[in-house]
């Protein structure tokens, strides 16, 4: 049973000084009770009939003896019940969700048939389309054993911007980390130039920072047919922890481990050779908490001059983007 201490002075706030005597009976059958333990050490308020200055308040334990039972009866069988009946003070806060759970699973599961997006399960089930997103929704069917498969959706990424000049197979693809350096390399494309800084590419696509790697996940859905020949792709990001961390993650999904994802290493060296010409010292601060924890991948492509250039640019916590470069440059 959990206590804590309490003082006298607390416990007469609702009561008057008129009413002493009414308010001693409480406390006395509140002891009396062993809802209050007087303190050994507590001295008394000096009344007649007097009472301790300090107490030990002891909480009652719930009695959750129903509410075992409503979780042992009333839940579809492929709901578990396990967290719940270990964390019965949670289950309040989610029982009407957990009981629309248990609904669609009895009335509805022929829907779990046809595969849906994320947002119109989370709809169909809990009559709110961002529950699973935002809402805590996953979280509660994790703590049931519900897994997505068992709900049959998949989540969505934002649809694959791209700009193409060719749509011949085996091309070059450049893949893009920032708006407006895509913005700026399509419309040197389509002003008819398909070489960039001497390499040909028939298409360049917009990978919106760390989102390429959602992106991606839908690659095979989201192109255009000519997109899944044996192309060759490059990537070109800010010079940074974060840029770097984004191509090293992009590599290790499972569908481009065979073809691999390039540096576009001319790129970055013109980066590099504008920044050292500016000087280091007064490129932009990195952004706070980027994680430095990067790999070999990305620095290998690099020999041991650019490396250094790179190593001493990290540690100095600056970092280069890519609008370093524009149409001048291509």
């Amino acid at each position: 049973m959990k206590k804590h201490k309490v003082y006298l002075q607390e416990l007469s706030a609702e009561f008057s000084e008129a009413d002493y005597s009414k308010f001693y009976e409480v406390v006395m059958w509140r002891i009396e009770n062993g809802e209050l333990v007087p303190m050994k050490s507590a001295k008394n308020n000096g009344r007649k009939p007097a009472l301790p200055l300090c107490f030990w308040e002891y909480e009652k334990e719930a009695d959750y003896t129903e509410l075992y039972e409503e979780l042992k009866y009333r839940y579809h069988p492929r709901i578990n019940t396990f967290y719940y009946r270990e964390h019965p003070e949670c289950y309040e806060r989610d029982r009407e969700k957990l009981q629309l759970l248990s609904d669609y699973l009895k009335d509805h599961s022929e829907l779990l048939l046809v595969q849906e997006t994320m947002n119109e399960r989370s709809f169909e089930i809990f009559h709110r389309e961002k529950y699973f997103q935002r809402e805590g929704g996953l979280e509660l069917c994790k703590r049931v054993a519900i897994t997505p498969e068992t709900l049959a959706f998949y989540e969505t990424s934002e649809p694959l911007s791209y700009y193409s000049c060719s749509k011949q197979t085996p091309q070059n693809i450049l893949i893009i980390e920032n708006k407006d350096t895509f913005f700026d390399i399509r419309r040197y494309m389509n002003s008819g130039n398909d070489r960039i800084m001497g390499r040909e590419f028939g298409t360049v696509i917009y990978g919106a920072g760390k989102g390429i790697w959602k992106t991606f996940e839908d690659y095979v859905n989201g192109a255009e047919r000519y997109f899944l020949g044996k192309n060759a792709l490059f990537y070109f990001g800010d010079l940074d922890f974060e840029g770097i961390l984004i191509f090293e993650h992009l590599i290790e999904q499972k569908q481009y481990r065979e073809s691999g994802i390039h540096i576009f290493k001319e790129a970055y060296e013109k980066m590099l050779d504008k920044a050292w010409q500016l000087g280091f010292s007064r490129l932009p601060d990195m952004k706070e908490k980027q994680n430095a924890n990067i790999g070999t991948s990305f620095l290998s492509a690099f020999d041991a001059e650019r490396r250094h250039q790179i190593r001493e640019l990290l540690d100095m916590g600056k970092y280069i983007p890519q609008e370093i470069l524009n149409e001048h440059d291509w």
